[in-house]
């Protein structure tokens, strides 16, 4: 299984960054627009279209408000497996830490998956730090 670890830092309080990573339903408008494009909820799971045209369902496995952590699992016809799990950590007075975690299948779907997270991380770094 490949594991992809993505790790980022923003310049903006880590209340503002949770609120926007827990408003599960807007992602596209909040969080990283641009890269999501749109999505919409669909009981515990989102329907997430990318900007490259990709569709994901994404199950919401949990929500942790006290650990400020989100966890995943994205489906889709190229993805035998994938997990993931964003960590929101306060890195100073005006200052966040997000760890993007993914573990997928088949190996080969890192070298898709790897690329989409740094433009969401980038994508991310300017929707949060407006």
């Amino acid at each position: 299984m490949a594991h992809i670890r993505k790790e980022l830092t923003v310049a903006a309080p880590v209340g503002k960054v949770w609120d926007a990573f827990r408003d599960l339903g807007n992602v596209h408008t909040r969080l990283a627009p641009g890269f999501v494009v749109g999505c919409t909820l669909e009981g515990e799971a989102r329907v997430v279209t990318f900007a490259n045209g990709l569709v994901a369902k994404e199950l919401i496995v949990d929500l942790d408000d006290a650990a400020r952590r989100l966890a995943y699992s994205a489906r889709s016809e190229r993805l035998a497996h994938h997990n993931a799990s964003f960590e929101v950590l306060e890195a100073g007075p005006n200052a966040t830490r997000i760890l993007w975690r993914a573990d997928v299948l088949p190996h080969e779907a890192a070298k898709v998956v790897g690329p989409m997270m740094d433009e969401g991380c980038r994508a991310m770094k300017r929707a949060l730090e407006e």
